[in-house]
Order: structure tokens, then sequence, then C-alpha cells
């Protein structure tokens, strides 16, 4: 990198998240010597265009919808659009349908994870209010390729969860509210770039995975998966492939398929969680059917007057029931066991 190309900065949030995003860059000079990138956990069929307009009403920078193969430019805020994965390749994003990571796409963990591959020590992440726990393992990423990590403060955040596991699980160089960000992202932005980037061996061939699984819409091989990492019982909660463990040399544990599903542990937890829901629900659907089908065979035998074989079937309707009941019950502890994961862990 030259003196004259500007430092990356990487941004990510969940719930809230607009809020917070909005606050900051209003706060940011208008000439900010650095390339914004934000990730915000978006549902399929959200509009990035108007998001972006809204912040263009309230910041100097100039905001944009990121968009493929496109270099990016200082003083520039690039959003995510929806359903869409935001990487960073040398001087130019790639905005790729690569498959989910932590269950989301677009997913803050590949953004990161490719700021810190391609630009080390000129990446500062940036984690501001939301759920869950995408993020965690990028800002590890960034910490480990000599990047500067700055979470917003638990206290400051609308949705505290995803900025304390965060804070949990990285070492993080600023623990702020909003109101303090704005002046630590500018001094960052003014420190001169750095010339010389060590990065980690294994951030960048999970960098170069992901960036060519991503854009080819092709499936990482096995033996590249092997040199990564180690093959698990585990399965694939998304497409139920093998998994194999990564972050041997990090401080996080994640999880890769070699379809190119990714998750740390908590969000590998809570994708069985809800396989296994839904699992349950098509058993419970199957058993119900089946209940519905013994009682009519029940009543026709009744009408019939084939008393024996009826009673037969009314014992079989009730021994179903019996079935059915405790799948309920389980169905409705664990919809209650997950809901207090996300509270505790996101």
């Amino acid at each position: 990198m030259s003196e004259n190309e500007p430092k990356i900065i990487v941004i990510g949030t969940s719930a809230g998240g607009m809020q917070a995003v909005t606050k900051l860059l209003s706060r940011l000079p208008e000439q900010l010597p650095a390339s914004i990138f934000i990730v915000q956990h978006l549902s399929p069929d959200s509009s990035a265009h108007f998001l972006v307009d809204r912040l263009n009403k309230y910041t100097d920078l100039k905001c944009k919808v990121a968009e493929h193969g496109h270099k990016f430019e200082p003083a520039t805020v690039y959003f995510s659009p929806a359903d869409k994965h935001l990487l960073i390749s040398g001087d130019h994003m790639l905005v790729v349908k690569g498959p989910r990571e932590n269950q989301f796409r677009p997913a803050i963990d590949p953004l990161f994870r490719s700021a810190a591959a391609h630009h080390g020590g000129n990446t500062t992440g940036v984690i501001l209010t939301g759920f869950m726990s995408d993020g965690v393992i990028g800002m590890e990423c960034i910490k480990r390729s000599g990047g500067t990590t700055i979470v917003q403060h638990p206290d400051d955040a609308e949705f505290p969860v995803l900025p304390e596991n965060v804070i949990r699980k990285v070492d993080a160089n600023y623990v702020v509210p909003l109101s303090e960000m704005s002046n630590i992202l500018e001094e960052l932005a003014q420190q001169p770039t750095q010339q010389s980037l060590t990065i980690p061996a294994d951030i960048r061939q999970e960098a170069l995975i992901t960036e060519r699984v991503m854009s080819n819409t092709t499936q990482t091989s096995i033996e590249e998966l092997e040199k990564a990492g180690t093959r698990t019982a585990y399965s694939c909660p998304d497409c139920g492939g093998g998994l194999w463990e990564l972050g041997q040399e990090g401080t996080i544990k994640r999880f890769r398929c070699h379809s190119g599903h990714a998750f740390s542990q908590d969000s590998l937890l809570l994708g069985m969680s809800n396989a296994l829901e839904e699992t349950l629900w098509v058993a419970l659907r199957t058993l119900e059917e089946r209940r519905n089908i013994l009682l009519n065979m029940y009543q026709s035998e009744t009408t019939k007057g084939n008393h024996r074989w009826a009673g037969i079937q009314e014992k079989r309707v009730e021994e179903m029931k019996v079935h059915i009941e405790r799948l309920r019950e389980l169905l409705s502890k664990s919809s209650s066991a997950d809901e207090e994961q996300m509270g505790e862990t996101g």
C-alpha cells in the first residue's frame, strides 16, 4: 500500500444498528482519509438503497450501496446490500451471494476477516449494538492481524448482547460510547499507513477460501479443510455436510463445511437447535396426520358395527395422542431454552 491509500474501517451491527450508525457517521468529517464498510444484519427483502439515502441526510461523507468489483475510495461509506455478503479484496469490493455465515447473509465475520487478510494493521474494526455473536471471530482476525478493535460500550448500546460477546472473547483496544468513538476513528485514520503487513497464515488462508467459494459458488475441497482444521463429528445444520473445526492458531473456535457455511460455537449451537426444532415439528405433523387417519378408521368401523376392530383403532388413537402431547411439551421446552440462550449468549 502507498501512503496515499486510505485506511479501512469496517463496522458490524445488528438490532438497533441504523440509529447507532447514523449517530456515528454524523460526527465524522467530510474528508476522512479512510474507506468505511458497513454490514448491518438485514432481512432479504430489505432495501439497502433506502437505508443509504437515510444515511446521506445525516453525514457529510458520501454513502453508497456497495457494488461488486468496484474500487473503493476514501471519505466514502459502502453499505452491504440485503441478502449478499460484502468482502474486501485488495483495492476493490466483492458483493456476492455466497453461503451464510453464522446463519446470516450479509454476515459481519466475512467482511472483517477479508479486511484483516488484505489490509492488516491498516484496518479498524467496529462493533455496535446487536444480538448474536456474528462479528466476534472477525474482530479477533483484525486484532491478530495488527489492526485496531473498537466496541460500543454495552451500557451505551440499545442491544448490548453483541458488544458483550465481543468483549468477552476479544481484548478490544477501545470499549467506548458512541459519543467518543468518532474522535478515535478520526485519530486512527490520520495515522501513517503501515507499509509492512504480517498477516497470520490461517487468517489469510480462510479469507482466500471464503473469497473463492463466495465468488465462484464452488465448494471448498476436503483437502483444503483438512489442512486448515480438524474434522469433527458434527454435521452442518444448513446442508448436513461434515464440519471442520478451525481456529487452532487463534483463541476462538469456528466451524466450516465444504459447501462454505461457517459458524462460531454459539451460532453452530443455535443452528443445531433450529434444525432439531424443525425436525420435531415435522414429526409432530406426521403424528397428527397418523392420528387423524386412525380416528377415521375407528369411526368407520364403529359405523359398520365392527366393535372389536374399532376398539383396536381407538386404543391406537389414544396412544398416538400421548406421543403428540409429549412432543408438544418437548417443543415448548426447546423454544424456551433457545430464548434463554439468545438472551445470555446471543
